[in-house]
């Protein structure tokens, strides 16, 4: 575990001041191999499963991890991968796309609000509020459809989303919810050769689109969003982790390296049993073994 807390470690980031995206590179291993990494990563992924019974049974602290990347850098199979082990009725998953209009009546934190994890759970977003210092400051005519006043449409305007999201995430966590967020730095030419593998082979060709390939020529911009991102909401309560994602059987790595050393930190442990709880069980047992066959 000791191991896991210093590979996570290496791409944590909790005070973004110094942070710069270029400091990271796609494709790093940290000198790890492909063929080392399997019995790694099942080790991980049991210990994760051990992890996630003692918060269920715990039923004090629940996590939030949010999985933000550009397209084909890896975020489903990450999590398919990395959550094989956990029990399935601890866990909720749940994918952000574009918003309904139901959604756009409302504060732009609503339509997530409504999907955090209760006590005992892991909850995943798939994509998340940060969709709106993303994909809405790269196309800010996305704020049309939002209804917004015209007194809170302004140049703060992003500022200000910003304030409230490093807010929304204290609240969580001075009220148990632990928050782990992931970006999954894939490589604009890794993402070409993905983009080609799903054209290529047609049990893919419903993962791609033309919006895709629009998308990827706002490349710039969305590192630009990105990397802003990252330094004005990265904090010690809710860090960053800005992961490699050329290899995504590393990626995979890191991330359960990164549950992990999440979870460890909550001090999660079974409820313990009082002494009259435990005269009960004495009792069930007694009757239990007296039954017949």
């Amino acid at each position: 575990m000791k191991k896991a807390a210093r590979l996570a470690e290496r791409f944590r980031v909790e005070d973004g001041d110094s942070f710069r995206l270029d400091d990271v590179d796609p494709a790093d291993t940290l000198g790890y191999r492909k063929e080392q990494v399997a019995g790694l990563l099942q080790r991980g992924i049991e210990r994760l499963s051990e992890l996630q019974e003692k918060l269920y049974a715990q039923d004090r602290w629940a996590l939030l991890c949010i999985f933000q990347a550009m397209d084909a850098a890896g975020k489903d199979s990450t999590i398919e991968h990395v959550m094989s082990g956990v029990n399935p009725q601890g866990v909720d998953v749940r994918s952000f796309k574009a918003p309904s209009s139901e959604e756009l009546d409302h504060d732009f934190l609503w339509r997530t609000s409504r999907c955090l994890p209760e006590r005992g759970r892991i909850g995943i977003f798939n994509r998340s509020y940060y969709e709106e210092v993303l994909v809405v400051r790269v196309h800010p005519e996305i704020l049309d459809a939002q209804h917004l006043p015209d007194a809170v449409r302004s140049k703060s305007l992003f500022d200000d989303r910003f304030e409230d999201i490093r807010a929304f995430e204290r609240y969580l966590g001075r009220n148990g919810v632990g928050v782990a967020k992931f970006y999954l730095h894939v490589s604009k030419k890794e993402q070409r050769s993905r983009f080609l593998a799903r054209l290529e082979r047609p049990e893919k060709n419903w993962k791609f689109s033309a919006a895709d390939l629009k998308e990827r020529g706002y490349w710039k911009d969305y590192m630009r969003a990105y990397e802003d991102a990252i330094r004005r909401t990265a904090t010690k309560r809710a860090p960053w982790y800005v992961i490699p994602a050329d290899h995504k059987w590393f990626t995979r790595l890191v991330v359960a390296a990164a549950l992990i050393a999440t979870l460890e930190e909550l001090d999660l442990h079974f409820p313990k049993v009082d002494k009259a709880k435990r005269r009960e069980l004495r009792t069930v047992r007694e009757k239990i073994e007296q039954e017949r066959d």
